[in-house]
């Protein structure tokens, strides 16, 4: 994860966390990060690439970073992570408990049963070596573990949320994200509960709630972005709301020289993600419209862009915080105005293709930066330390 994306990703992953607690509580956030959908988006529109496994990496550690400084203010807070961070969890949730007055114990107990579960009890061919435990003040939970089959150079993404756990034992996921590969030995199924009796006895236990809905997102095999990956329509009505609300809530959001059409297009997909109902997130790599992605799919990240859409929404939110929601409200409507815009027309797949060719040839002009930009940078600053 080069330093210049990450640093922005955590910018903007905390303002846009702190919009959905303004406008909806600190649970909705919890319950948007439980739902793989709206995970993958939120990466995407972060500037990660929409396919890549890395977003899970990069989503928690951004969130991590980013909600640190304020986790009292908002009250979440991120533990974990990857490889050895995911091992400091249970230190950092006792802490936390001390700290906070949260039931540390059963916080504790919670992480490691999720651990076990999806390394024992969901035997899939995916070795864990991520895991994100998000709480709130009130002991509200979230946990996002990712698993990777190296002979497959496949990962797969289990969700978690503390009201569908349950007793951990019968279908406890909120999802599981991830292609199908192979048998899978599942004995949170609630199809294994025979096994389960003989294996422990549980019959006096059971959870009298089953979650039914075990989503998963399957992805194709090809990493750039193409116009079959998105939805075509919803980016027409997206494109819509932006020409309809921009002029009347331009001055609102902005009242900044130099800001265009191209940075409120991000803010629209922006809002989306802060404001979208579930069913509009089956399409990830429609977010990735607003800041690109680092290895340039679907084209470099604008830069320029993407510290703007941070500054607006960070000028929005202060002065949300003191009473003056207007600006707040205005990034709102433009995600309810492309709901609204049910006639618009789809965007056609020759449109969609010659909208990313601008982005490419407007790279210079919008600091577009890839990771490849990054390795021609350090291969011409060795050459001239060469001849220095």
């Amino acid at each position: 994860m080069p330093a210049w994306l990450a640093s922005r990703m955590a910018r903007l992953g905390r303002v846009i966390v702190e919009a959905i607690a303004h406008e909806y509580g600190r649970t909705e956030v919890l319950r948007r990060l439980s739902n793989p959908f709206w995970f993958q988006s939120f990466g995407a529109v972060m500037g990660m690439d929409w396919h890549s496994s890395g977003i899970t990496t990069s989503v928690i550690g951004a969130l991590k970073r980013g909600l640190g400084p304020i986790e009292d203010e908002l009250g979440l807070h991120v533990c974990g992570g990857r490889g050895r961070h995911s091992r400091r969890t249970p230190d950092e949730l006792t802490a936390l408990g001390e700290r906070v007055g949260l039931d540390a114990p059963a916080l504790v107990r919670a992480s490691r049963l999720v651990a076990k579960v999806d390394s024992a009890a969901v035997q899939d061919g995916f070795d864990l070596y991520l895991h994100g435990f998000i709480v709130a003040d009130d002991g509200a939970w979230v946990v996002v573990q990712q698993g990777m089959n190296g002979a497959r150079r496949q990962a797969r993404r289990y969700h978690w949320l503390w009201d569908r756990a349950g007793a951990f034992v019968e279908e406890p996921h909120a999802a599981i994200e991830g292609r199908p590969v192979g048998e899978i030995v599942n004995l949170t199924d609630r199809r294994a509960v025979g096994a389960r009796g003989e294996m422990i006895d549980l019959a006096r236990g059971r959870p009298e709630t089953a979650l039914h809905d075990l989503s998963r997102l399957r992805m194709p095999a090809h990493h750039d972005v193409r116009a079959e990956d998105i939805d075509l329509k919803r980016l027409g009505k997206t494109l819509a709301a932006v020409a309809d609300r921009g002029p009347e809530d331009f001055a609102e959001l902005m009242l900044v020289p130099g800001v265009g059409a191209r940075t409120l297009f991000a803010l629209a997909l922006v809002a989306e993600v802060v404001h979208g109902a579930p069913s509009r997130f089956a399409d990830p790599a429609r977010f990735s419209l607003a800041h690109g992605g680092k290895d340039g799919h679907p084209f470099p990240v604008p830069l320029d862009v993407y510290d703007e859409t941070i500054g607006v929404l960070r000028r929005a939110l202060a002065r949300a915080k003191l009473g003056e929601g207007e600006r707040l409200a205005a990034v709102r409507r433009l995600d309810a105005q492309a709901r609204a815009l049910e006639g618009a027309a789809a965007m056609t797949e020759v449109e969609f293709e010659r909208g990313v060719a601008r982005e490419w040839a407007a790279k210079p002009s919008l600091g577009g930066r890839t990771v490849s930009d990054d390795g021609r940078r350090k291969q011409l600053s060795l050459s001239f330390g060469r001849f220095a």
